[in-house]
Parts: C-alpha cells; sequence; structure tokens
C-alpha cells in the first residue's frame, strides 16, 4: 500500500493542490499586472517542481512527483472537487486559505511528521516566493514595493495556518480544523 492510499480521491486532491493554493492566496491578495502574473505563476511552479524533486525527499514527495508525472484527474473529476468561484478577490484569499488549512490537516493526520515538515516547508516556499516574484504598485516596473502590506498579512495568515503559530489569536484560529476543515467534528 503506497502512501497515496492513505488518502481518498478527493483528499489527494487537496494535498496535490495545496501548493498551488498557498501561491493563489498570495496572488489574490494583490493581483498584478499580466507580467506580474506570470511570474508569480511560475514562481509558484518552480517551488513545487523544486520541492518534490530534491534529493532525500520524503514519502509524500515522491508521490506527489509521481502524480504531477502520470497522468492527473479528468476535467470532469476536477470540477466536482473543486470549489465554488469567488466572487471577489478578499473570498478568493479566504478560499485559498480555508484549502491550504485542509491540506495541512489532512496530511498531518495521514502522513508521518517527516511528511507533514517537508509538506509544510513546501506550502511556505511556494507562497514567499510567489510573494517575491514581482513587484507590487509602482508604474512599468518602477518603484512599488516586492512584498507589500496585504502580501504580508496573508503570508502571516498562511504561517499560522501552515505552522500553527498564531500572533493574535482569533476565534476562528483557534477551533481545530475537522477533516473537511471546517472546525466541525461531526
Amino acid at each position: 500500500m503506497s502512501l497515496k492510499d492513505s488518502f481518498t480521491k478527493e483528499e489527494w486532491f487537496r494535498v496535490m493542490t495545496g501548493p498551488g493554493r498557498a501561491g493563489a492566496a498570495v496572488v489574490a491578495a494583490s493581483p498584478s499586472g499580466l507580467t506580474g502574473l506570470l511570474a508569480e505563476a511560475q514562481a509558484i511552479a518552480a517551488t513545487i517542481r523544486e520541492s518534490v524533486s530534491r534529493e532525500g525527499r520524503t514519502p509524500l514527495m515522491e508521490a506527489m512527483a509521481a502524480d504531477l508525472l502520470g497522468t492527473g484527474p479528468s476535467r470532469d473529476e476536477i470540477k466536482e472537487m473543486q470549489d465554488d468561484r469567488a466572487k471577489n478577490m478578499q473570498e478568493a484569499v479566504e478560499q485559498n486559505v480555508q484549502a491550504v488549512r485542509q491540506a495541512v490537516w489532512l496530511v498531518s493526520a495521514k502522513a508521518s511528521p517527516e511528511d507533514a515538515r517537508a509538506y509544510q516547508d513546501m506550502l511556505m516556499q511556494v507562497a514567499e516566493r510567489t510573494s517575491q516574484a514581482a513587484k507590487e504598485g509602482g508604474f512599468l516596473g518602477i518603484g512599488g514595493e516586492q512584498v507589500n502590506e496585504k502580501e504580508r498579512d496573508v503570508l502571516a495568515e498562511l504561517q499560522s495556518v501552515i505552522r500553527g503559530t498564531v500572533t493574535t489569536p482569533e476565534p476562528a484560529a483557534l477551533v481545530t480544523p475537522g477533516p473537511d476543515g471546517s472546525g466541525n467534528s461531526n
């Protein structure tokens, strides 16, 4: 039995899409122009590729690498497993952070502590590299800042979700998410 077999099809989809969702949360926090979006998308893909290709990778990273090289779910299966479309950027941030929370919970519950650490490291690397991929603000690449306040806020929220560190306790942050990520145990 492989590590992947420990997860249902939907759970594995959540694990596999977790890194992209971490990057997407940063992108949605402060959308860039076309050039910036391309740079951020490249940062997400490159970081995931590097994480699953590393020498000495964990069994989870090996399973993810094999899946990335194999045949993924069909378009219909993806539509079935995806969340509803966000109505605005704030909702997109919230949906992506929630998806990351669910993925972290699943990996922590069903994989080894070593796998969970490697997965958490990958999620944080994706988020951090995405935030640094393009300058925000400015005009035609002049001015702006590498990581703006909105991105810093989302990075802090992701840090809390991924590492379990809460600097300012919020009621929702104190609830341990259940398998569906809702905080409900039933």
